[in-house]
């Protein structure tokens, strides 16, 4: 079983995890806040920026991210590490955002009538 360091950009948090469990399940144990719902990789509220590193998480392409977006982004509920990590939370792919954009846009246009 292999141990990396999962470094939280900007928050100066640190934990170590084990490529054998997710790396929500870590925080969780360490105490660090990651946000989280789901836990099974469709809310996409724990979704993380890599930085550095890789991580292994099919399920996540499976369910949530497309193929492109998986090489850049990880689901922390699903993505296990394979690296020493960077991760910056909060970061969602741009089709997520786009798509909370237009949602958006389009309670702005309804408020206005």
């Amino acid at each position: 079983m292999a141990e990396y360091t999962v470094e939280f950009v900007g928050t100066g948090e640190t934990i170590e995890v084990s490529d054998k469990q997710t790396i929500l399940n870590a925080c969780i144990e360490e105490g660090i806040a990651q946000e989280y719902s789901c836990r099974v990789g469709m809310c996409l509220a724990c979704t993380a920026e890599i930085v550095e590193g890789e991580v292994a998480q099919q399920a996540a392409v499976a369910r949530a991210l497309t193929e492109e977006e998986a090489e850049d982004y990880a689901l922390t509920c699903m993505a296990r590490a394979q690296s020493d990590l960077k991760l910056d939370r909060g970061k969602y792919p741009p089709s997520i955002e786009d798509d909370a954009a237009a949602s958006g846009d389009a309670g702005v246009a309804a408020d206005d009538d």
